[in-house]
């Protein structure tokens, strides 16, 4: 029987470490990166010693800012085989909707995208402002029905249906019904 090797670091800390190292390998000051994505730089400094308890909403901002992927905040270094049963691995929640993102698999350095499981509630929609340059997103609706693409024209989805849009425009996801459910690839141009 196989075992299952995760760390033991809080998302938290997780995402901590990774603010930190990419704000000093960008070179750029906790003042800086908080005017940038729009947030107190309090706010900034609270995420970066641990303490803080981001929406998913501020982390697509600070990654905005830095000019990187969001798995760079999530992802700790992996063994080479990896399981994440349903219900497990780093969620981030967003701040006014029923709408959680967990990352399954980033891509490697030159792959550049990364794998989450998406679930919804019907209620408030996830809209999402554009993400770093060159971004597509794709989803894979597993279960339920949605509104997901370009807010101006999004496509309701059902079952087994895919989209592919730009992620560097404003976009949504919204759950049509309880148990929505879906896979999201981002691809970083």
């Amino acid at each position: 029987m196989a075992r299952n090797h995760t760390t033991t670091a809080t998302p938290q800390a997780v995402i901590a470490a990774s603010l930190r190292r990419e704000r000093t390998r960008a070179g750029l000051s906790l003042s800086e990166v908080a005017n940038r994505a729009g947030i107190a730089k309090s706010t900034l400094s609270q995420l970066e010693s641990g303490s803080g308890n981001p929406s998913l909403e501020t982390l697509w901002a600070l990654c905005v800012a830095l000019d990187m992927p969001f798995s760079r905040l999530l992802d700790p270094p992996r063994p080479a085989v990896q399981v994440i049963r349903a219900g497990e691995g780093p969620v981030v929640a967003a701040e006014q909707s029923e709408y959680r993102a967990t990352l399954l698999a980033s891509g490697m350095p030159n792959a550049r995208r990364d794998l989450f499981r998406i679930t919804a509630e019907p209620g408030h929609p996830r809209e999402s402002d554009p993400h770093i340059p060159g971004v597509v997103e794709h989803v894979l609706l597993a279960t339920g029905r949605a509104l997901v693409g370009p807010i101006e024209a999004p496509v309701e989805l059902g079952p087994g249906d895919y989209i592919a849009y730009p992620g560097d425009a404003p976009h949504v996801f919204e759950a049509l019904e309880p148990g929505t459910w879906a896979t999201l690839v981002i691809e970083y141009g």
